[in-house]
């Protein structure tokens, strides 16, 4: 039976929107609206960063950010009751969002429950064109006018047998693809003839010479190649073919001293910045007052306080119900500000001047402090603040916010060369 047999009052719509650059360039939220005429529809966002993108473009009343999920645990939980599934997402370029529709893909437990489709917008479409150059001129290719550069992939078998419908309902022509499970070919594992350690190689698509990568939300190294290729021998990452490795980041990412090992395999890669899109518009959240009261709101005397310590990418997460966030490494700190900034959550950032400028365009929560230490500093101050202050933890309950925030200040001040208040 055709998926439209049933009737479009009855239909129920899942959608997993990936990313922040969908819902920045405002395609995410012209699809919503297009798929909500076939049905009902319920949208999530999988991933972390685009959570602020979600709140700029006020969306939060039609995609649900409540949750911290992958975009394929995301689309498991909509395939128990829903009808179809489509998976928003928009890459550098087509064949990198395929790739990472492939990868969401290889992730899924149960494949063909219900139909599945990727619609995938890109920076720069098939013809070469950029999208951002078709909002500003007439686009001679038909598929980029009438699309916006967007696809339509089926990513099931059961997805292909409504694959024209769904195409004409949408407007957004379709793409055919292998239906069978992709085969990922971009990790590799084997064991070294040598050393007999095992070594998995995994190499990333899209990447710009000059981009940061990334693993976990930390910096390991900077491309020269758009061909890179990351090393692993069990665990530790040894090489980053194409690119140059940041020994302090390797550092941060295998945890200093207690040489923690990595899943390279299931990790979260990329390369770029967190967030490479400008938003179409920036709502002020319902959570944040307006700019002019801010500074008249005075810090509560007790509550939580978090650490958030190069893991600026799960801020949302580990700012619930905080009163102040210390913040350590600048790409950090301008990164979660930004974020926090958008709940209200001021910040007391120890930063050393080392940015890889992973965000733009960063906001800071008035009422929050920087401090400026003396280069290579950061990383040992928040390893001291966190033993001597939060024994040991991410967060901890202050009697006296103010106090800690002295006593932050005197932990750091024989490193301390400026402080800058908002």
């Amino acid at each position: 039976m055709s998926l439209f047999a049933i009737k479009r009052t009855e239909m129920k719509i899942g959608a997993v929107i990936h990313g922040p650059e969908v819902i920045d360039s405002g395609q995410a939220e012209k699809v919503l609206e297009k798929l909500s005429r076939l049905g009902e529809i319920e949208a999530k966002l999988g991933g972390t960063m685009g959570k602020t993108a979600v709140l700029d473009a006020g969306l939060e009343g039609k995609i649900d950010i409540r949750n911290h999920l992958k975009p394929s645990a995301c689309i498991e939980s909509f395939f128990e009751s829903f009808d179809l599934v489509c998976l928003i997402n928009q890459g550098k370029t087509l064949e990198t969002g395929k790739t990472f529709g492939k990868i969401v893909f290889s992730h899924l437990e149960k494949t063909e429950q219900k139909p599945l489709f990727q619609i995938e917008f890109s920076e720069t479409s098939e013809n070469g064109c950029q999208e951002r150059d078709c909002q500003e001129r007439d686009c001679q290719e038909r598929d980029c006018q009438e699309s916006g550069c967007g696809k339509l992939i089926p990513l099931n078998k059961k997805a292909s047998d409504c694959t024209e419908e769904i195409s004409k309902n949408l407007d957004i022509p379709a793409e055919t693809t292998a239906l069978s499970r992709p085969q990922i070919d971009s990790i590799r594992t084997e064991k070294c003839p040598e050393t007999g350690k095992t070594q998995i190689f995994r190499e990333l698509s899209g990447v710009l010479p000059g981009e940061n990568i990334l693993v976990n939300g930390i910096i390991i190294g900077k491309a020269n190649s758009p061909e890179v290729r990351i090393v692993s021998e069990n665990g530790f990452i040894t090489t980053i073919e194409g690119g140059i490795i940041k020994e302090h980041g390797l550092e941060k990412l295998h945890n200093y001293e207690k040489r923690d090992p990595v899943d390279l395999e299931n990790a979260w890669v990329k390369s770029g910045s967190v967030r490479r899109s400008t938003p179409t518009r920036r709502n002020t959240p319902k959570t944040t007052p307006k700019p002019s009261d801010l500074k008249s709101i005075p810090l509560n005397v007790a509550g939580k306080v978090v650490l958030i310590d190069h893991a600026a990418e799960h801020s949302f997460e580990l700012a619930d119900g905080a009163q102040l966030a210390v913040t350590v490494g600048d790409d950090t700190t301008a990164i979660a500000g930004d974020i926090l900034y958008r709940l209200g959550i001021p910040i007391l950032g120890i930063t050393d001047g080392d940015c890889d400028n992973l965000a733009d365009r960063t906001e800071i929560f008035p009422g929050s402090l920087i401090l400026r230490l003396a280069a290579g500093n950061d990383d040992i101050v928040g390893r001291k603040l966190r033993q001597e202050l939060f024994n040991g933890q991410i967060s901890a309950l202050f009697e006296d916010i103010p106090a800690l925030k002295e006593e932050v200040l005197r932990l750091a001040e024989a490193e301390t060369e400026a402080i800058f208040e908002y």
